[in-house]
């Protein structure tokens, strides 16, 4: 009994310190800074890393280099500049930081000495400079630029080129073939391409010349790496003339002293890219897949044998994707995370038994370094209940312990909500592992809106890491579900194969399970449900809307509405002829799997949200969409943001649409009403309350 009364006012003294705590509100997001990167000094006595901050009602944001001890202690700020300062690397004899900065002339690679004195700019290049990282005699660096082929290293060819498509009485995009644009640019006959710069010659080399991307193009940027005597670079790069419709990167070696590239992975005709070179030199590891113009094959880490030429693969037995990797200094083993049943751990592979081992599990990892001589393992980490800080632990994964404390005072002040977790039976035979996330001061005796959303991808997870979505409805009296249905990843690549070819089937029926599980619950109120999705998950709130009429209001961000139209204004070709079963006239499924095919059917009240930079999922979308709401008189409203892509501004525009989606499920739910006023916060007097 004295357990029990003892474990009882434990559990009040936690519930009155949330209590005490104010709810979770738009502004707080942008009060919590962003910590990335960390990078250990190669006398293991460092950490440098990057701390991103918001400032709200400018719609600005900041990153800047920061150092503290390898222990945590003395954390400062060693840049402060109104430019963004990121990528920070250690030179080789630990004197200095090269990082990439956007203060003059564009992005370029700038020096920090530690020892004392101001960042000096180390490159000009008119093209600008992107993952720069030093050779071993730190003489020369490595970096990427998108530059025109017949340009290369020429910089005033470059720029004379660059000058005249801008500024030139006539401007106009130009294609003659496919992959015209990617992401959010038009590619405007650039390439990217990987260059060598000496620091004591002030001289540039082209070190993949030619017309094709090498690096290909990356969300998260890099793709090159160089050999620790610094005398070759690895780059992944498409030579196939139909790059839109094929995922075949290779891998090719070159001298950093110029000559001809090598093409190591020829034999592969799907995707082989993210190289890393072996401490010792003797390998290189990289990320592969075997399943030709499927992107969501499973990724697997390849082993390079630089003196034989044998490829060996070591992580066949993990079956879920390997996100990225860093070798161990002893060069015997390659660190890993992978999704993992909604956790992004971290593991170890060695390369003569090819044993995977688990090595620490911090719900979300997202960057990770290891420090030189193999005793310790610095990682950024974060949960749905707890912002990103930098965590260190030994390489075994022992003994955690959190380093930065940078967003405590919010953490104290707000109620920043966990997630709780259920895996819920669907038809299709599988249990739908589903995170709920429940509103401030939440009462079990009470009834609440919820809010499901359903991911992107659509072969991704929701993951146990914070996100504001996770938390700004939370903090407005919704209760929100995260379901990872088929096609996630993290459960096995069985499971995400599966929504190949059946968008609207496996899926549809997942999400439905969970709405009927969740509606039981006592203080959830049925009557008040509604949904919400991003990019695949903005596709099935658009399918939602001729299916089912269960939910009161739904919220479509950059969906797929016109399969058809989609495949002829998309960039990755290779994406929709995969999960559709080709191209349009060779494939029924553009018809029975597309939203627009149900237009009469359609009645919920939705939002619909867009960018006009998105390439992926064109806002013409979303127009269509918008169009066919309207003309069944179907209340609806739309947003499109003129200045961006598939992902809004953090800080210019995600405060708006956070706002739009409290205006309009309090509308049609009942939830808390929206905080601003939007029309004001177009005008950008955003943080005038009502």
């Amino acid at each position: 009994m004295k357990k029990i009364f003892v474990l009882l006012i434990a559990l009040a003294m936690v519930a009155t310190a949330f209590a005490q705590k104010r709810p979770f509100a738009i502004e707080d997001l942008y009060k919590l800074k962003g910590v990335a990167d960390p990078k250990i000094s190669p006398d293991r006595k460092k950490i440098a890393f990057v701390v991103t901050e918001n400032s709200l009602p400018d719609g600005k944001s900041n990153a800047e280099i920061y150092l503290m001890d390898a222990e945590g202690r003395n954390i400062r700020r060693l840049t402060d500049n109104p430019a963004g300062d990121n990528h920070p690397r250690w030179s080789p004899d630990g004197k200095s930081l090269l990082f990439v900065s956007t203060r003059k002339e564009g992005t370029q690679a700038w020096i920090l000495p530690l020892e004392g004195g101001e960042p000096t700019q180390l490159t000009k290049f008119a093209m600008g400079v992107t993952d720069a990282m030093w050779t071993s005699d730190g003489k020369r660096i490595v970096f990427s630029s998108d530059v025109f082929p017949e340009c290369g290293a020429n910089d005033n060819c470059n720029k004379k080129n660059d000058e005249s498509m801008s500024t030139g009485p006539i401007q106009a995009h130009v294609a003659d073939r496919l992959l015209y644009r990617h992401w959010t640019t038009w590619k405007d006959g650039k390439r990217s391409h990987a260059f060598l710069y000496d620091t004591e010659t002030k001289k540039y080399s082209d070190l993949s010349p030619g017309d094709f991307d090498a690096p290909v193009f990356s969300i998260g940027g890099g793709g090159v790496a160089v050999s620790p005597d610094g005398k070759e670079v690895c780059y992944p790069s498409n030579h196939d003339t139909n790059e839109a419709e094929t995922t075949n990167a290779d891998l090719y070696i070159v001298s950093t002293s110029g000559g001809d590239a090598k093409n190591i992975t020829a034999a592969n005709k799907a995707y082989d890219g993210d190289p890393s070179y072996s401490p010792d030199g003797k390998y290189i590891a990289y990320r592969t897949q075997t399943i030709p113009a499927y992107e969501s094959d499973r990724f697997r880490i390849a082993l390079y044998d630089r003196k034989t030429g044998e490829k060996t693969v070591l992580t066949e037995e993990f079956d879920n994707w390997v996100n990225d990797f860093v070798w161990a200094p002893d060069s015997k083993s390659i660190y890993f995370t992978g999704d993992v049943l909604g956790h992004t751990p971290l593991y170890n592979v060695e390369l003569k038994s090819k044993h995977i081992a688990p090595v620490l599990d911090l719900k979300k990892i997202d960057a990770y370094d290891i420090s030189p001589d193999g005793k310790f393992i610095v990682v950024t980490r974060r949960a749905v209940g707890e912002p990103v800080e930098i965590w260190r632990a030994t390489s075994q994964g022992k003994n955690p312990l959190r380093l930065t404390f940078l967003n405590k005072q919010v953490e104290d002040e707000v109620d920043i909500r966990p997630a709780e977790e259920m895996w819920i039976s669907s038809p299709t035979g599988k249990k739908i592992h589903t995170f709920i996330v429940k509103p401030h001061n939440f009462d079990p005796a009470k009834k609440y809106p919820l809010i499901l959303n359903v991911h992107g991808g659509p072969q991704s997870q929701w993951a146990d890491g914070f996100r504001g979505d996770w938390q700004v409805y939370p903090g407005s009296g919704y209760i929100v579900a995260f379901p990872n249905p088929h096609g996630s990843t993290g459960y096995g690549q069985d499971f995400t194969a599966e929504i190949s070819k059946d968008w609207g089937g496996k899926v549809y029926q997942d999400v439905m399970a969970v709405a009927d599980s969740l509606e039981k619950l006592p203080f959830v109120d049925k009557n008040r449900i509604g949904a919400m999705g991003w990019s695949y998950g903005g596709y099935m709130m658009m399918w939602f809307e001729g299916h089912t009429s269960r939910f009161k209001a739904i919220v479509s961000m950059m969906g797929v509405y016109n399969l058809k139209a989609e495949h002829g204004a998309t960039e990755e070709l290779w994406f929709p002829q995969w999960d559709l079963g080709g191209a349009p006239w060779e494939s029924d499924l553009y018809t029975k799997w597309s939203p627009n095919m149900f237009v009469k059917n359609f009645k919920t009240p939705c939002l619909v949200i867009t960018g006009e930079k998105d390439y992926r999922v064109p806002y013409t979308q979303s127009l269509e969409f918008f169009t066919d709401l309207q003309k069944m008189n179907v209340p609806s409203r739309l947003i499109v943001f003129p200045n961006d892509g598939h992902w809004p501004s953090s800080v210019k525009s995600m405060p708006l649409y956070y706002n739009a989606h409290l205006d309009w499920f309090h509308t049609y739910l009942g939830g808390d009403p929206a905080p601003y006023d939007m029309v004001k916060m177009i005008r950008n007097q955003a943080f005038e309350k009502k």
